[in-house]
């Protein structure tokens, strides 16, 4: 089966291997800028590959040191180069990471502990509120709390640091001796779990590190980048993203929020980053306003139109034409990965008009993560892309339609759910991942999701519908900031429903005084305009309208079961 292969990259076992060709390459280059608020004063930190290899080795020792060795470790915590020099000390020799979503509630994250037997956490000084109640905990069996900043209760990484610099100069080399087995669990993560509990996923050096090669043959970075970490370092491509920047001498930054994302991208000069399709579609929506502001939409589709037959004579103007909008985006943004749900057609096949190179990978957190995605010589919009190399993917149970669920195997997938024998069983078969989602396969071997298998709604005449197929058309009226198709009981039948959360200042833009009662009306006018669009069984026959958002995973995906649960669908 053709995949998404563009050059061959070395291939290692393990992500020291990978870690230590990036600071072996770039021993000079900028692995990370820092920025230090005091006050109103603010500066920024550098920290050269050599320096964060000295980092690491200190770190890791000073662990070692502290009887950390073997042990599984929790990490907790926002973004930072404290969070990332954790992660990476633990996994080059140290134990076993167990990282967590800060975002949880109290009671899950000790959940998550104790399903996890995590012994040691390292923890951001600002969730000292739920450690003190995990250290109030006596289920629990956490030894030893580590703080990444300093403070007067608990020791802090640079405490370790400085007790691994210590035995190092006493010739200790227990950490960076220490025999790596690939095939060992080396982290627990867990999956955000839309639509049920999470499972703790346990993967292995050879997991992650075959993923990163399969990226490095797919992918094209370059040591000149920029890369903003913005997804959430727990959720497995923000993690497992950092090792493959850091192995190609790549420069690392940090977003200071969502709220900031614009002047980060210039800020830092970012060229490339990894985000979450709600973030791009927003920013789209914000680029095409200012161009509606200016009355230039006319010579921006224009502008597109003339690149594009210019672009199929091998002639690129794009990034020259459309500097101006590049430049709302920092001016130097090339590569945009979009991940962890689909992508508006639209949004994408945009951003690629304008010169910046976007495109959507797909995977699961049990895939360590990444098993299809697109690259500059491979687009095709509304699909997940390619097969990533040494990734076989198949469709099973094929329906009139060729649609199935998608099946796959390759060095990348999971060791099994840690603890959850019956449930790893169900998922891997002979060597196949069943990933619950179910798409099909076009004849050029670009694969299409058309929804989640948990969420499809079956009714009783038979009829299967995709909630995420009427979603994407419903996501396109202007006003809509999110939406949930579902299907509502009703007999002994189902009623195809929607829940949308409206964009309450466009709603006031048009009518000021604008009623509760008009504002459904008019969402309610538009639907039914959708529904003439699709056979009768599809049509959207019960509407629930809020401005309230839905609860959702940090990486943005709504969490269906718990939005049920609320009782006011």
């Amino acid at each position: 089966m053709r995949n998404l292969r563009l050059r061959e990259d070395e291939k290692f076992d393990t992500i020291k291997e990978y870690i230590n060709r990036g600071i072996e390459k770039y021993n000079d280059r900028v692995a990370f800028i820092i920025k230090n608020k005091k006050e109103k004063q603010v500066s920024y930190q550098k920290i050269s590959y050599k320096e964060f290899a000295e980092d690491v080795k200190k770190l890791g020792t000073g662990l070692i040191n502290f009887g950390a060795e073997n042990k599984k470790i929790a990490i907790i915590g926002k973004n930072s180069y404290e969070w990332v020099l954790s992660y990476i000390s633990i996994l080059l020799g140290v134990g076993i990471t167990v990282p967590l979503d800060k975002g949880l509630q109290k009671d899950e994250i000790i959940l998550s502990l104790k399903r996890s037997n995590a012994e040691v956490i390292i923890y951001d000084e600002n969730l000292k509120e739920i450690i003190n109640e995990i250290k109030a905990n006596n289920e629990l069996n956490i030894k030893t709390f580590i703080c990444m900043q300093k403070n007067n209760r608990d020791i802090s990484l640079d405490d370790i640091k400085i007790k691994g610099e210590e035995q190092l100069l006493k010739g200790d080399n227990s950490f960076e001796n220490h025999n790596i087995d690939p095939d060992k669990m080396a982290t627990i993560i867990f999956t955000s779990g839309t639509t049920s509990s999470s499972k703790a996923v346990v993967l292995t050096n050879r997991n992650i590190a075959s993923n990163i090669y399969q990226m490095n043959c797919a992918e094209t970075i370059y040591p000149t980048d920029v890369n903003l970490a913005f997804l959430p370092m727990h959720h497995a491509f923000g993690s497992t993203a950092i090792i493959l920047f850091l192995s190609h001498g790549a420069t690392n930054v940090f977003c200071d929020g969502l709220k900031h994302i614009q002047e980060n991208l210039k800020e830092y000069k970012v060229t490339t980053f990894v985000c979450v399709p709600l973030l791009l579609e927003a920013m789209y929506k914000k680029i095409n306003k200012e161009i509606e502001k200016q009355n230039k939409t006319k010579i921006v589709k224009i502008g597109k139109i003339i690149s594009n037959i210019l672009l199929k004579l091998h002639i690129d103007i794009r990034r020259k034409l459309f500097k101006d909008i590049i430049d709302q985006l920092g001016g130097n943004i090339r590569f945009i990965i979009s991940g962890a749900s689909a992508i508006d057609k639209k949004v994408s096949k945009g951003f690629n008009d304008f010169g910046i190179l976007t495109i959507q990978g797909y995977g699961l957190t049990e895939t360590s993560p990444v098993l299809a995605a697109e690259n500059e010589k491979n687009i095709r919009y509304g699909s997940i892309g390619l097969p990533m190399p040494e990734v076989e993917v198949k469709i099973e149970n094929k329906n009139e339609k060729g649609i199935g669920e998608i099946v796959v195997k390759g060095p990348n997938v999971m060791k099994e759910y840690y603890e959850m024998p019956k449930e790893t069983n169900n998922v891997l078969k002979d060597g196949w991942f069943y990933t619950g989602d179910l798409g099909y396969i076009d004849k050029d071997g670009f694969i299409f999701i058309t929804g989640r298998k948990k969420n499809v709604i079956v009714l009783k005449n038979g009829k299967n519908i995709y909630p995420e197929e009427l979603e994407q058309l419903i996501a396109n009226l202007p006003y809509v900031e999110e939406n949930m198709v579902y299907g509502k009981p009703k007999d002994d039948d189902l009623v195809v429903s929607v829940k949308i959360v409206y964009n309450k200042e466009y709603m006031h833009s048009k009518k000021q005084d604008i009623s509760q009662e008009e504002i459904r009306d008019i969402i309610w006018q538009d639907v039914k305009k959708i529904n003439k669009t699709l056979p009768k069984y599809k049509y959207i026959k019960n509407l629930v309208v809020t401005e309230e958002p839905m609860i959702k995973t940090t990486t943005a995906k709504i969490k269906r079961y718990e939005e049920m649960k609320k009782g006011d669908i």
